[in-house]
């Protein structure tokens, strides 16, 4: 299939290329009369169009990849997009920099595995973000979730109802869940509020089938170990690991 792709865009370049340039034109027109603000990009339409056509000739369901892929770039810019995945809210999509849905994947997955992104809120993209294969984003109303230069493996949920906010260089392993919300109002006597939204640094590394609760602070260069249930927050540079969460180790570093 891939190579069959690769053919027709060799002996039809001049029409795909007319025709891929016309839909850039519109694209642009649009952006413009909607005074879209997530149009901040630094490469010229011809080198856009290219990594478009590398992108698509790439994967497994060319043709409903570059669908999907068009229609979300009619509200977001450089976003590229699995032919399994569902984006909802694409105008509450700011993207200034580049998004990847559902294009990476651990190993065990399937490209049938689908992808939901479900935006009532306010998503925000900073540098280059991947958001794995399986994996389900929920942002209810009025809550902002900004993801800077970090990759999110396949399936892991996302479910965020005040805020949540991810650090440069930061890696989720597959099959976490982020929740910030009790979901349920739960009283006790002495209880105390606080801000629910949650916030992992810069260069963080989570395992796989981590659990982050409501309000929890994880410092910049932290790892959390596998299947650790994280309750509370932690200082910059520590190992945690456990249910809950507890720091293991001092000082430590990864690449």
């Amino acid at each position: 299939m891939r190579a069959r792709v690769r053919d027709c865009i060799s002996a039809e370049g001049d029409r795909i290329t007319a025709e891929t340039t016309a839909v850039g034109d519109v694209l642009l027109l649009r952006s413009a009369a909607d005074h879209v603000p997530n149009q901040r990009t630094k490469m010229s339409k011809i080198d856009k169009l290219r990594r478009i056509a590398q992108f698509i000739s790439a994967q497994d369901d060319p043709i409903v990849c570059l669908a999907k892929t068009v229609h979300s770039r009619m509200y977001i810019a450089n976003i590229f997009v699995h032919s399994h995945a569902l984006i909802r809210g694409h105008r509450n999509i700011v993207v200034n920099g580049e998004l990847k849905v559902g294009i990476r994947a651990p190993g065990f997955m399937s490209p049938s595995d689908k992808t939901a992104i479900k935006v009532y809120g306010r998503l925000q993209i900073e540098g280059s973000v991947s958001i794995g294969r399986g994996s389900r984003i929920e942002i209810g109303d009025g809550a902002v979730c900004a993801l800077d230069g970090c990759n999110l493996n396949g399936a892991s949920d996302f479910i965020i109802r005040h805020g949540l906010t991810i650090g440069a260089g930061s890696t989720i392993s597959w099959g976490c869940q982020f929740l910030d919300s009790d979901w349920h109002d739960i009283s006790y006597a002495g209880k105390k509020e606080s801000d629910p939204a949650i916030v992992i640094g810069k260069h963080v590394l989570i395992g796989s089938r981590v659990l982050i609760n409501k309000g929890v602070h994880i410092g910049d260069g932290c790892v959390v170990g596998s299947g650790s249930v994280v309750t509370r927050s932690f200082p910059p540079g520590v190992l945690i690991a456990g249910n809950p969460a507890q720091i293991v180790r001092d000082s430590v570093e990864w690449s």
